[in-house]
């Protein structure tokens, strides 16, 4: 589990194909400040901009760590298959302070950015949501984008999903690569947990 607070900004510095062909999947290689990995094991937990992975390797020494991402992870998520700047968030541990949402590092579809605003000191971002999505967003609800648990302020409905505004402050700006996005630009989303979970309830055949 997650909080979608993100707590460093790494880099993928390589990704080599596990195999030949669509199916196989990728070895990245990630690079992160210091002291970042001190206190991880192989096995750990570490979200790629909101995408769950796991540690196979890991030198804290030189602040690197590698993980496999499937073929079918690669198919689902955007801005993992290459070199560049990713946010991170190592697995929420027991006792920690819940300071987001509740984030289960699963991507649940990719969106799009329509609309970048300055809006006083900070900035207003529009992410429109695909159709399969749009139902879990929700006004004053939450989002997670590229990993950063964020608070929708308005949801405009349309034939194509939805468009989400959410405001970003200058902090999240400065600690994470939100500020990097330009319009175009496609993103990992994460609805609402609980959210999905009222959906099945709902919708979920009753014998």
């Amino acid at each position: 589990m997650f909080t979608g607070i993100v707590t460093a900004v790494g880099r993928i510095v390589d990704a080599q194909p596990l195999g030949h062909g669509a199916d196989f999947g990728l070895r990245l290689t990630l690079e992160t400040p210091p002291g970042y990995l001190d206190d991880v094991a192989r096995g750990d937990s570490i979200a790629l901009n909101g995408a769950c992975m796991t540690v196979v390797r890991f030198d804290a020494s030189k602040a690197r760590f590698e993980v496999d991402i499937s073929g079918e992870s690669l198919a689902r998520t955007s801005g993992l298959d290459r070199p560049g700047r990713v946010n991170l968030e190592l697995a929420l541990r027991a006792g920690d302070r819940l300071g987001g949402h509740l984030v289960s590092g699963h991507v649940d579809g990719i969106g799009s950015i329509a609309a970048i605003t300055a809006v006083g000191e900070s900035t207003e971002l529009v992410v429109q949501c695909p159709l399969e999505l749009a139902r879990f967003v929700a006004e004053k609800g939450s989002l997670v984008v590229n990993g950063v648990s964020l608070t929708v302020n308005r949801v405009a409905d349309g034939p194509q999903g939805c468009l989400a505004s959410i405001n970003l402050v200058p902090h999240t700006l400065s600690n994470t690569t939100l500020g990097e996005l330009a319009v175009g630009a496609r993103v990992n989303l994460e609805v609402d947990l609980i959210a999905r979970y009222v959906e099945r309830l709902v919708t979920a055949p009753r014998h």
